[in-house]
């Protein structure tokens, strides 16, 4: 597929951030909002990775391309610092057992029914390594239409991955890339296979695959293929 100049407003690596914190049923977000017209019946959940909300990455990139983006704060204020695994002492495990499901999940909901009650019916996610969990759970009680993961952790597989299959409705878009431990060749085989009857893309699957890029690449500097590619199915889906 090609693109015209206008298809896919790129994303930037650099530059102010466009949106604000705002707070929607009482949960603290980060919004990007369309600056031209756009349907205010749909938007984009973006389900963070650990570093929270406040690192900006596309936020702002999808509320270019006409799609509402609500990042939500489901880590309570209390992300991982951006220097956290550099420094050598940061214990992770004891970090994710203050932020499982239970002190997660409500956030999320919060945000959701505030968003209906302002007239929000359609909703897409885009959820992020740690983030991704939170994109198939939404799915599985088919509170969004469409569902876009990049290198996706915290699933079981195949377990997660046939779930998703059972019970949703939404089309799936998973980024894969080449050096990933969560999410693995062979578990990106049992996703094509799942989803797609062995192959990589259907009319409501894609599995895209990045050459020679590592986990977390859809947030660095090499996301400007999975942004296109989110861009893209939510154009189609959502």
């Amino acid at each position: 597929m090609s693109l015209c100049s206008d298809c896919v407003k790129g994303v930037r690596h650099e530059g102010t951030p466009e949106g604000k914190i705002e707070f929607i049923g009482d949960v603290r977000c980060y919004v990007g909002t369309p600056s031209g017209e756009y349907n205010k019946e749909k938007a984009v959940l973006f389900f963070p990775d650990v570093f929270g909300i406040d690192l900006i990455n596309s936020q702002d990139d999808f509320a270019r391309n006409g799609f509402k983006t609500i990042a939500i704060d489901y880590l309570n204020g209390d992300p991982v610092a951006d220097d956290a695994f550099s420094s050598g002492n940061f214990d992770f495990l004891a970090w994710l057992a203050k932020h499982g499901n239970d002190q997660t999940r409500p956030n999320i909901d919060k945000v959701v029914a505030a968003l209906k009650e302002q007239g929000v019916k359609e909703f897409g996610s885009t959820g992020y390594c740690f983030g991704a969990r939170y994109g198939f759970d939404v799915a599985f009680e088919n509170i969004t239409k469409v569902t876009v993961v990049s290198h996706p952790s915290l699933l079981e597989i195949p377990e997660d991955l046939e779930k998703y299959k059972k019970l949703s409705r939404a089309p799936l878009l998973i980024n894969s890339c080449t050096f990933d431990i969560r999410f693995p060749k062979e578990a990106q085989a049992q996703a094509d296979k799942i989803f797609g009857g062995g192959e990589q893309f259907t009319e409501t699957y894609r599995r895209e695959y990045f050459e020679g890029c590592s986990h977390g690449f859809a947030v660095k500097a090499g996301k400007e293929g999975a942004f296109k590619a989110a861009v893209l199915f939510f154009k189609k889906h959502l």
